[in-house]
């Protein structure tokens, strides 16, 4: 099932990385790893490496045995150290003896899920940076495009395009930020023995733990983490909040290709967006894929949340609900970055509707601007009074609020009519749209510009 979903919802990149060779090969780098720290530290054989190396492929292993033994075993990692061990002793009995030394179940299996993650974390960075620049040329193109704002689903004042795109693009560039952060420290070795002490490895545990992490391109813990979950917890928060805020992205794009609506169009294209049975229909199938993410992270983040709750040094079952839930998390993130890449760089967006949107209400969108300007001599509450009863005649007389305005004398003794005029414009009612846009653009230039070699920013 989930196979053939997997291009509709799950980014294929980041799918890779969790494929079942790929979760293979990532314990089986651990133990290989682990074999060279222990032979540099003296504590088995330097000829046992190579043995272990040559042994150590994914693709060479029985994978249904795995499946299947894995389900008595409890977990994969005992089954695969067991086929490992067979297949180096097939090359040499000596060097099987020192597979998995020292080393649990849990160590192999936490360090290959962070291998896993990290690949998984560039492939989202990647992602993520092309849609900040993808965003940000789109928020340059329609800073000025006037748009209707809206709030409860209904007609609320003048905006632009711009500054909404800019609201996602600044949220964004705060998920990117905080990527650098996660990656800093989630992305561990973990090496602690049975029971976190590597008492199987005497004095020499710390050093090779160190030599382990350095071995694996990871970060040193200060002590085995088999028990406290937080950085798998900190992985699944920052995507399911990635897939969060780009399903609040697809919501609103797709109530604006609302056939009544009608401002921006989905790319089409044979059997893109079409109906098994109506020929016209131009469905936003982007949107659709990722708000299908955003529907789901929040259950399988709150799974691993609770997952936190583990018993003693090793988790019972709380453990075990990681497994497929953080990958999933992963997967569902990067189909979401992949379809809103795609549909920024191919949606059709029609200025000309937006225009004419804003202009449906006949002029009532701008009735805070005429109130706002006789309050300086009415007062606030008695121009909002007087106002508000002026909109209610344009809506049963069917008229323009300009009109009816003009004709309320209490009104035109304070506004002349060029006043009422330029008030009822929609692009005088802007207020500070282009300033946060600009603060949002200065913020994405500094945050994507290129690094020197330093990590300085490049002039």
């Amino acid at each position: 099932m989930t196979e053939l979903l997997d291009s509709l919802l799950r980014g294929a990149a980041v799918a890779k990385r969790f494929s079942r060779d790929a979760t293979l090969q990532a314990m089986l780098d651990f133990e290989v790893a682990l074999a060279s720290a222990e032979a540099d530290a003296g504590l088995i054989p330097a000829a046992a490496v190579a043995p272990i190396a040559a042994a150590a492929r994914a693709s060479e292993l029985d994978w249904p045995a795995l499946r299947d033994d894995a389900a008595r075993a409890g977990n994969l990692a005992i089954p695969l150290v067991k086929q490992l061990t067979a297949r180096v002793s097939a090359r040499d009995a000596e060097a099987a003896r020192f597979v998995h030394w020292g080393a649990t179940s849990q160590d192999a299996i936490d360090t290959g899920l962070v291998l896993q993650v990290r690949g998984a974390l560039d492939d989202l960075g990647a992602d993520l940076d092309r849609l900040i620049h993808r965003l940000a040329a789109q928020v340059r193109a329609h800073r000025a495009t006037v748009m209707i704002g809206r709030t409860w689903l209904q007609h609320a004042l003048p905006t632009t395009f711009g500054l909404k795109l800019a609201g996602t693009l600044d949220a964004l560039l705060r998920a990117r930020a905080d990527l650098a952060g996660v990656r800093e420290q989630a992305l561990c070795v973990q090496f602690g023995g049975a029971a976190g002490t590597l008492a199987s490895l005497g004095t020499q545990g710390p050093a090779v733990a160190a030599a382990l992490a350095r071995r694996l391109h990871l970060q040193e813990a200060a002590t085995p983490w088999h028990g406290q979950r937080d950085r798998i917890v900190r992985v699944g928060s920052w995507a399911a909040s990635l897939t969060g805020l780009l399903g609040k992205f697809a919501r609103d794009t797709a109530l604006l290709t609302q056939t009544e609506v009608g401002e921006i169009a989905e790319a089409s294209g044979p059997g893109r967006g079409g109906s098994s049975t109506m020929p016209h229909k131009r469905n936003p199938v982007g949107c659709a894929s990722i708000l299908a993410a955003a529907a789901r992270t929040p259950q399988l983040a709150a799974t691993l949340f609770g997952a936190m709750q583990q018993d003693h040094e090793r988790g019972l079952g709380t453990w075990h609900a990681e497994w497929e839930t953080l990958p999933e998390l992963l997967m569902l993130c990067g189909g979401a970055l992949a379809a809103a890449c795609a549909l920024v760089e191919e949606w059709s967006v029609d200025t000309a509707r937006m225009r004419a949107n804003v202009d449906i209400t006949h002029g009532l969108i701008m009735a805070e601007a005429v109130t706002m300007a006789l309050a300086e001599s009415m007062g606030r509450l008695e121009a909002h009074r007087r106002v508000e009863a002026r909109c209610r005649d344009a809506i049963a007389q069917r008229r323009h609020l300009l009109d009816v305005l003009r004709e309320d004398e209490a009104i035109t003794a304070l506004l002349s009519a060029e006043a009422l005029a330029r008030l009822t414009e929609p692009q005088h009612y802007l207020g500070a749209a282009e300033t946060f846009v600009d603060r949002v653009l200065a913020h994405a230039d500094v945050a994507m510009a290129p690094q020197s070699p330093t990590g300085r920013t490049s002039q």
